[in-house]
């Protein structure tokens, strides 16, 4: 019996950190170390882009002024136009927590490619590579969209709406604006119109997904149309010019989605569809 003991094999060592004996033939157990070596990772991507910001912000905060005049100068030009009114301070702090807000929201900007770098790390090991070389390409298209939607809310909508809010009441009413509402207010605008252009890639997924193809899109143009003006009047003044602005470049990606869908779309087409040369 002795000897039959001393002939039991022990457990042969292994170079693997994380093997810590029997223990990890529990399915639970086995996949409780890579988890948190997956949280590790994302903690040091995490910190990553937590410094890119930091970094940005400080940068920032030496040229807020400069970026503070840039984003109030519709306004300004408004103001100067109708002279119907004057930018002003309603607390004590407001001036020093608006330039505070603004060098955090520039320091996101300058941040971003470091962000999106270390997400893209962060996400890629679980894409195949086929997945993989489509990010980019999305990455890019995304941010160009982002930045022509938020363009064209600076350059177009700001110039025709602010006038238009400020000559809404009687001409003995002058306009006191709060220089942190307005920041407020033009952060929402800038965001919805840059969200509102990435119609094109979220087509792209719901293409990618089977869950659209081109003729789903070509055959719900008309209820489209009406969404698209719906989602104007929402965002813009309560004006046609605001809206038809708004809604002219949203039916065009629309139609740039049409293409996109009929590209990249792994929905199966019914028998009728395949028949259609559309």
């Amino acid at each position: 019996m002795a000897k039959a003991k001393d002939e039991i094999p022990s457990k042969a060592p292994t170079s693997d950190p994380f093997d810590h004996g029997p223990g990890l033939d529990d399915p639970v157990e086995a996949y409780r170390m890579p988890l948190l070596e997956h949280l590790a990772e994302l903690r040091t991507r995490m910190m990553w882009a937590g410094g890119a910001f930091i970094v940005g912000t400080l940068a920032c905060l030496a040229f807020v002024q400069d970026i503070w005049l840039f984003l109030v100068a519709p306004m300004n030009d408004a103001l100067v136009e109708t002279g119907r009114g004057t930018m002003a301070m309603t607390e004590p702090l407001e001036g020093f927590i608006t330039y505070l807000k603004v060098a955090g929201l520039a320091g996101v900007t300058v941040a971003s490619p470091v962000i999106s770098y270390h997400t893209w790390k962060f996400v890629a090991p679980g894409l195949y590579p086929k997945e993989q070389k489509f990010i980019l390409p999305l990455v890019l298209s995304s941010t160009a969209l982002f930045i022509m939607g938020s363009s064209f809310a600076y350059l177009v909508i700001f110039k025709y709406a602010f006038p238009y809010f400020l000559v809404l009441t009687t001409e003995d009413v002058q306009a006191v604006l709060s220089i942190q509402s307005y920041l407020k207010m033009v952060v929402r605008l800038l965001l919805a119109f840059g969200f509102s252009f990435q119609l094109p890639v979220v087509v792209y997924f719901l293409a990618r997904a089977g869950l659209i193809h081109h003729r789903d899109m070509i055959s719900g143009f008309r209820y489209s149309i009406v969404g698209i003006f719906i989602v104007a009047a929402i965002l813009t003044p309560p004006d046609p010019a605001s809206q038809m602005l708004m809604a002219g470049p949203l039916l065009i990606l629309y139609g740039v989605g049409i293409i996109v869908a009929k590209i990249f779309s792994t929905k199966p087409l019914t028998p009728e569809d395949e028949l259609d040369p559309l």
